[in-house]
């Protein structure tokens, strides 16, 4: 699928530094994008080389800095990534208690296409709470890049900067655009 608008929601770790490979993949396949931050994400990123790409305020709070609202085509896919712990087991629970959780409880919501790519350690990971949320999520439909099928498993406790550099941006836009072209199949045959 050519063509679309990708939201990407980044949360605080390592590989949100990184988020320009995803962006820049995007916008080779004519895709554009805006990022949201959680609100401890937005300091793993470089908001003005963002801005800069994407010709979009980089939004982690409900006042856009400049203190207008910004307006964004409506998504066709969204990207949850890198994605902690803590945020994986808010989204499960439906919790919106900033504006990037907010954001993504709408757009699954609204069945936009959902891809979701960890970024935890084996220890968080083999926890009840997060394996209960991975497998909520999976149950609504958000499609989770975790697994040896995705070859995306947590990493050891403390190798986290080790892992960033294989962090796989380039196969979350690829699965997103598949769904949203698999997405706007079904529309359009029930159109």
């Amino acid at each position: 699928m050519t063509g679309g608008h990708l939201q990407i929601v980044v949360c605080a770790a390592g590989p949100a530094a990184d988020v320009t490979q995803l962006i820049s993949v995007a916008q080779m396949h004519s895709w554009t994008t805006a990022v949201t931050a959680t609100p401890n994400g937005i300091d793993f990123v470089d908001a003005p080389a963002i801005e800069e790409l994407t010709g979009a305020a980089v939004r982690s709070s409900y006042q856009a800095s400049s203190g207008v609202r910004r307006l964004l085509p409506t998504a066709d896919a969204l990207i949850i990534a890198p994605a902690t712990y803590n945020s994986i087991n808010k989204i499960a629970l439906g919790l919106a208690d900033n504006y990037a959780m907010t954001s993504v409880a709408e757009l699954i919501g609204r069945r936009v296409p959902t891809v979701i790519v960890p970024f935890v350690n084996a220890a968080l990971a083999d926890r009840l709470p997060f394996r209960r949320a991975v497998a909520s999520l999976r149950d609504e439909g958000v499609r989770i890049l975790l697994g040896p099928e995705d070859r995306w498993e947590p990493h050891s406790p403390g190798s986290g900067k080790d892992r960033r550099r294989t962090f796989p941006w380039t196969t979350a836009f690829e699965t997103a655009t598949r769904l949203a072209h698999a997405d706007r199949t079904a529309t359009s045959d029930h159109g």
